[in-house]
């Protein structure tokens, strides 16, 4: 049997590959929105999980796939959820991590440690065409420092600390990484899901 066409809607290339490992070993062959032509879903909600399910709906309308959409990013407490769904963007459309990681120190400035707390969060949907199948929700927290430490990840990882491990996610693995993100934890209820999903689904 052929495996499940599943696009995966994102343009993100780091994102990419981890949403690929998160996956690996599903029967799914993976499709990527540069393999077909469509016009840009609009971010336009106001929860990730908004964002997720228009991004999911949208694409599988424009290429008739089953469509994962995922939709994350940092909110910190002293900044009332801020960059929130805007952590993309946070310093601006287009700018760089570097530069979102830039502005967040700018604007948490001086705040104590005990005022820094912050968490991830992905927001994961799945639809096929007309249908809304499933939406998934994980999250991280820690803390943000004063100044970036690593090399790895992306995002805002070099500025998140995660007490459990006494590093930034940019100091550790992928593995470790992947052992407790936001977005492992969503992707594994993905995987139950999909588990689920391909054992009833025609070939």
């Amino acid at each position: 049997m052929k495996p499940t066409r599943l696009l995966v809607a994102s343009t993100n290339v780091k994102k990419l590959r981890e949403l690929k490992e998160l996956l690996a070993g599903l029967d799914l062959e993976l499709l990527f929105l540069g393999d077909f032509q469509t016009s840009e879903v609009e971010e336009t909600g106001k929860t990730f999980e908004e964002n997720a399910v228009l991004k999911a709906m949208g694409y599988a309308r424009q290429t008739g796939c089953l469509t994962l959409a995922e939709d994350s990013g940092l909110s910190c407490d002293a900044l009332d959820g801020a960059p929130g769904v805007y952590s993309a963007r946070f310093a601006g459309a287009g700018k760089s991590d570097a530069e979102n990681n830039a502005k967040l120190l700018r604007v948490l400035g001086s705040m104590p440690d005990n005022c820094r707390g912050a968490h991830y969060t992905s927001a994961v949907a799945v639809a096929r065409p007309g249908e809304l199948l499933k939406t998934m929700q994980g999250e991280v927290y820690g803390v943000i420092l004063t100044e970036a430490r690593g090399t790895g990840g992306f995002g805002y990882d070099p500025l998140f600390f995660y007490p459990p491990y006494g590093k930034t996610f940019a100091e550790v693995s992928p593995e470790l990484k992947h052992a407790v993100s936001h977005r492992a934890q969503a992707l594994k209820s993905v995987r139950t899901f999909f588990e689920e999903f391909l054992q009833s689904a025609p070939r």
